[in-house]
């Protein structure tokens, strides 16, 4: 029997066994719950990694999602979508939040976490698309990646995009006139197209072909416009440096990026805002299409 066969049919021991060590698992908000045919034009997911903090027939124990620091609040009974990833297989589920529950940590301490339900089964992503299966097809967030020529002059790209996106806020709540401001870019080089597939605590994992990963330099610093619209107006402007790279099986380039905001920590701020802006929105549609059905 083939590995990756066997592996899908005694899931739960992989999971156990990634539990042990101390492992992640990934999990995002599917905006077409049970859509596999969504359509580029609909809203991408964003996906979090939260440690596995315990198991048992009937649920998952994870770590609170972190948004920069910040924790992220699921709504009781929201539906989420999981995934497993094992060496360079990947298996995704359906799953939903049961609630919150405080987890006994080293030293004493008490984390908040969320009690997931433990799927009934899992399937084998798509080997040419690590984010689909038969039932689910996620969307993920397409990210510009800009070498910064001149730092200096990030500090000013960084205001201009919390100004644009904050008037288009305004704008189209209906509080203030059409945006009359522009989105000034940093002093950079040729621009480069990625994926958003994962946001941890202080960064982003970014997806590249394989022809682009020799382009990528730790020691360079690089201006990332995420595209969460149409929830976030406008991309979102954040400077970030590579700090580790790997090659996938599909032959493209993995690259874990670290946020910088020394130049403006009023930026962080923002940033955070948005991200959680965009999670409470998501939740928030996807309880009224729930009452709606």
């Amino acid at each position: 029997m083939p590995a990756t066969r066997s592996r899908t049919e005694n899931w739960r021991q992989s999971l156990q066994d990634l539990y042990q060590k101390n492992g992640a698992i990934e999990i995002t908000l599917p905006q077409h719950a049970g859509n596999a045919n969504a359509e580029q034009g609909d809203n991408s997911s964003l996906i979090w990694r939260v440690r596995v903090m315990g198991l048992s027939e009937s649920e998952i124990i994870i770590e609170q999602p972190m948004a920069l620091g910040r924790p992220i609040r699921l709504q009781p009974d929201i539906q989420l979508v999981g995934l497993i990833a094992i060496g360079q297989n990947r298996w995704m589920f359906k799953t939903a939040n049961l609630g919150e529950t405080d987890i006994s940590a080293a030293g004493g301490r008490s984390l908040r976490g969320y009690r997931l339900s433990m799927p009934d089964k899992v399937e084998r992503c798509q080997r040419r698309n690590f984010y689909r299966i038969s039932t689910v097809g996620l969307i993920l967030p397409h990210v510009e990646v800009y070498p910064i020529l001149d730092p200096a002059t990030a500090i000013i790209a960084e205001t201009s995009n919390r100004c644009h996106i904050l008037d288009l806020i305004d704008s189209n709540s209906g509080l203030g006139p059409p945006s009359p401001t522009v989105n000034v870019m940093p002093e950079v080089g040729p621009m480069t197209q990625a994926t958003l597939v994962n946001i941890g605590g202080g960064g982003a994992g970014l997806l590249f072909d394989h022809s682009e990963a020799a382009r990528l330099n730790s020691t360079t610093m690089y201006w990332l416009r995420i595209n969460l619209q149409p929830l976030v107006p406008a991309p979102l402007g954040v400077c970030a440096r590579v700090k580790h790279t790997h090659i996938d099986s599909a032959q493209r380039a993995y690259a874990g990026m670290a946020f910088e905001f020394g130049h403006d920590p009023n930026h962080e701020k923002f940033v955070v805002d948005q991200l959680l802006r965009y999670v409470a929105q998501v939740q928030r549609d996807q309880l009224k299409r729930t009452v709606v059905e």
